[in-house]
């Protein structure tokens, strides 16, 4: 497996230019299932999640090609099968299943793996499923899905830690080719799920209230082929963010979109990082009277739970005490073990976790437990003293791309060790 390794103590001075949404194409690339015509993705991300969610496609019989940054999807002839060898390499694959329903009235998928960050159900999918008149069996590890004619209706999907972002999608996509209008409560409002939307009525879909918690899709016959660029990915963009605060410098973050993470911004400049919005990005430099700040993730446009490990390692070195509460994710405090490692002082109680920063990290080898837990140990890694590794990166190639590369020309000491 590869690991990065880091000498720590480097300002970040320079550019970077943030890559397309890696939680805006996974749904984007399921949806062009629902045309045998072809669709045209651009701004696509080169990461091992996208290249995963190629195979699924190829699996059920799409033609994928994926070159420079531009998907060509045509899922002229597809089957309703999605394997578990395939599916279990990522949960966000099971917004497959609202696709293939709509298109072919069956879909035989597999049941999306654990995952390290807490359980993460989909009865929400399944409610939503359902009641668009999908007839659902559970068997053998699969989901069973069947419908002579989905039919629009009324839906609730709200659930214990708020929207549902996929579940939202996958309804959604489903909905397209339903008969009648469908209405869907409580939405996601996330910008991918947005994304999504306007992807689909670019298609052909009737789809209003994108970007609201009440989504209506007025259902069509057929959808056709189109053209689409997908949004720059706010996470990347506020990962970088908390990178240059927690080791200094100043930066430009091209392509950002900063209305996409207000929350984030928010509690950065109430730290004391300056941050200067721009048309083409933002320049982002931290002040000398930096303080810490008290964090709760929350549904959107609450500050995003795929940042709260960033923002964690950024608080270990800023003198204070700062109380980040998890309110989507029960179990997604695995690195904060990691960063201990390193010399944190973090304390956890229930939901919470206290980090009283300001001491110096040093450098230590640690182990990736998720996507954003790597980039949080990439970053405590860049301002500890001496070196770091951070082993098995290949969750961080999930969902950032080449990010070595874009830290090395912003001044960081890191290169990526093969596999031993």
């Amino acid at each position: 497996m590869d690991s990065f390794l880091i000498q720590g103590g480097t300002r970040l001075q320079g550019e970077v230019t943030i890559s397309g949404s890696k939680n805006a194409v996974l749904p984007i690339m399921a949806a062009t299932l629902l045309t045998a015509d072809t669709c045209v993705i651009r701004r696509v991300p080169d990461l091992s999640d996208v290249r995963f969610m190629c195979d699924i496609l190829k699996s059920l019989g799409a033609e994928v090609q994926f070159e420079d940054g531009t998907l060509t999807i045509r899922a002229a002839l597809i089957r309703g099968h999605g394997d578990y060898e395939l599916i279990r390499k990522m949960r966000g694959s099971i917004c497959i299943l609202g696709p293939l329903l709509a298109r072919l009235r069956k879909a035989h998928v597999s049941l999306p793996g654990g995952c390290v960050i807490g359980t993460r159900p989909i009865d929400l999918h399944l409610k939503g499923i359902r009641a668009l008149g999908a007839k659902l069996q559970i068997q053998n590890g699969y989901i069973r899905a069947t419908a002579r004619q989905l039919e629009g209706t009324m839906i609730f999907l709200g659930g214990r830690a708020g929207p549902t972002v996929l579940g939202t999608a996958n309804v959604m996509m489903a909905a397209t080719l339903a008969e009648g209008v469908t209405v869907i409560e409580s939405a996601a409002c996330e910008p991918e799920v947005t994304d999504l939307a306007h992807f689909l009525n670019s298609m052909g879909a009737r789809i209003t209230g994108i970007g609201s918690p009440t989504i209506t899709i007025t259902g069509v016959k057929e959808l056709h082929g189109t053209q689409h660029e997908v949004i720059p990915d706010r996470i990347e963009a506020a990962t970088f963010a908390c990178a240059v605060a927690a080791t200094g410098g100043e930066i430009t973050i091209r392509g950002a979109r900063p209305d996409h993470f207000h929350a984030v911004l928010d509690k950065l400049i109430e730290a004391g990082v300056k941050i200067d919005q721009r048309k083409s990005g933002m320049v982002v430099k931290p002040t000398s009277r930096l303080k810490a700040v008290d964090v709760t993730t929350l549904p959107y446009a609450g500050f995003p739970t795929d940042v709260q490990a960033q923002i964690m390692a950024f608080m270990c070195v800023v003198p204070g005490i700062s109380v980040i509460t998890e309110r989507i994710f029960e179990s997604r405090f695995m690195h904060v073990a990691e960063l201990a490692r390193l010399g944190a002082d973090i304390s956890i109680e229930g939901p919470s976790a206290i980090v009283k920063g300001g001491a110096p990290l040093s450098g230590a080898p640690v182990m990736a437990s998720d996507l954003r837990a790597s980039a949080a140990l990439v970053i405590a890694g860049m301002t500890a003293r001496g070196s770091t590794k951070v082993n098995r990166i290949y969750h961080l190639d999930r969902g950032y791309e080449r990010m070595e590369e874009k830290l090395r020309r912003l001044g960081a000491q890191i290169e990526r060790v093969e596999g031993e």
